[in-house]
């Protein structure tokens, strides 16, 4: 009994203190999505042309940057990692090479995105979109490597268990992008007047800005200036490679987990404009209570680093079963949050009868999905703070891919198997892609367990001879 109690205890304590380091996570990922809702209701009172634009240049934009921010992730576990184990040295090492990392990819999308107009014109959109679509990639093209650095800078003060100052520096670039985002689009203050890709300079300059802040918190911190001593900024390709293996299997997941929503809202396109309307309601909320679990992912992934750098194997276990339950429970308020209020969520939306009717069978799946989403994202981010990356890429890969994807198109848009249940059949096909997603990183989290631990017992049965 006693044994019980001290369990329950140790549990309230740990998802206290999980909470504590993931809230400022969870503002910060909001600010940062707000930063594109606002952008696009801006811009849509422009004119059609020119959400529409805004629309094409995120679809080019988002899966990429997806991209970028999970490789500079590796930086977060990388960095609690030697904090636990108090290396400073090696700390500032990291940083380092992954600013290197950062302006490597950054490259990369520039030439990407500064051939937006070349695909556009590939893939057929409508002439009268491309030139203000090609326009604000462009824009965006310019700040990426602000982007890149915020990134980078963001990852460093998380593995540092320092999530408040991203949050605050998000939250003021929210807050300076509004005002920006109307100066360019509208051509106040002497500027010309740019619509759709006046948000594409104003996300330019708000991310440097953004970059600018934490970097001058960060060099003027008493404790981190003592860390970042820029004597040594050589690149070391080894270091390279190793952040590289560990962040691009991150990013492949990101982008994979946010990448086959938007194939399946194209996809339910073929049904009708009011089956896409209620998926997009159902998606959009989603995408929205999903910034919980990731949220909590992070901080979970901060809290087992730390524990493995300072060689508390059993703390590391405690820390990712504790904040797996943590993440399965909050995710219980979202369930309770769909089913419940089903008919004002929609209300935000649309009023249209047929579409509402749709919305609210799809957010009964989408309640169902919560609990096993809470736990596959949880379960990926202890993983990620044992710097177990590759394996966990692989089953997001097969599970989204190669089983939610295609058991939705054949119950959505065939009749293979039942007649064909429209957009009902590919949220049958999320919710068993995220319970075999759950069921599959659960299991994997306890291999990467044993192992760890059956490689360390050797070491300490020769300390204790």
């Amino acid at each position: 009994m006693q044994n019980q109690t001290s369990s329950i205890s140790r549990f309230f304590k740990e998802s206290g203190a999980l909470l504590h380091l993931s809230i400022p996570i969870i503002l910060t990922q909001l600010a940062t999505q707000a930063m594109g809702f606002v952008d696009t209701t801006m811009a849509g009172q422009v004119s059609a042309a020119d959400l529409a634009a805004i629309a094409l240049g995120a679809s080019l934009w988002v899966p990429v940057s997806l991209l970028l921010r999970g490789i500079i992730m590796a930086l977060t576990p990388v960095v609690a990692f030697h904090r636990g184990a108090q290396d400073t040295d090696k700390i500032r090492i990291k940083f380092i090479q992954m600013l290197w990392v950062a302006a490597f990819v950054s490259s990369i999308l520039i030439v990407y995105l500064l051939l937006g107009e070349t695909i556009l014109n590939g893939i057929g959109v409508a002439a009268e979109i491309i030139p203000i679509a090609s326009d604000y990639v462009v824009a965006l093209a310019f700040g990426v490597p602000g982007i890149a650095l915020f990134y980078t800078l963001n990852g460093f003060c998380e593995g540092m268990n320092n999530t408040r100052a991203p949050m605050i520096v998000s939250v003021i670039g929210l807050l300076i992008n509004i005002p920006v985002n109307y100066v360019l689009i509208y051509g106040e203050l002497g500027f010309p007047a740019m619509g759709a890709v006046g948000c594409g300079w104003a996300t330019s300059l708000v991310y440097w800005l953004m970059s600018a802040l934490l970097w001058s918190y960060i060099k003027y911190h008493h404790y981190y200036k003592k860390i970042l001593n820029f004597a040594d900024i050589k690149p070391r390709l080894k270091e390279i490679k190793h952040l590289l293996s560990l962040g691009v299997p991150i990013g492949m997941n990101i982008a994979v987990c946010g990448s086959i929503f938007a194939v399946i809202a194209l996809l339910i396109g073929r049904i009708g404009a009011e089956n896409v309307a209620a998926a997009q309601i159902a998606l959009n909320i989603s995408s929205m209570t999903y910034m919980i679990p990731m949220s909590l992912s992070f901080g979970i992934t901060i809290r087992v680093g730390h524990s493995l750098g300072a060689k508390q194997d059993k703390s590391a276990i405690e820390r990712s079963v504790f904040g797996i339950i943590t993440a399965a429970l909050l995710s219980l308020v979202s369930v309770a949050f769909f089913l419940l209020f089903p008919e004002w969520i929609i209300r935000l939306y649309t009023t249209d009868p047929a579409v509402s009717a749709t919305a609210a069978t799809l957010l009964v799946f989408t309640a169902v999905y919560q609990f096993s989403d809470a736990l596959q994202t949880s379960a990926n981010g202890a993983l990620r703070g044992y710097k177990d990356t590759k394996v966990p890429m692989m089953l997001a890969i097969a599970a989204y891919w190669g089983l939610a994807l295609p058991l939705g198109i054949i119950l959505g848009l065939t009749d293979h198997i039942v007649p064909a249940m429209g957009e009902k059949g590919f949220w049958v096909g999320i919710v068993t892609g995220l319970t075999v997603a759950a069921i599959a990183m659960l299991i994997r989290l306890a291999v990467v367990m044993r192992r760890r631990n059956d490689s360390t017992m050797p070491q300490a049965t020769a300390t204790a001879s």
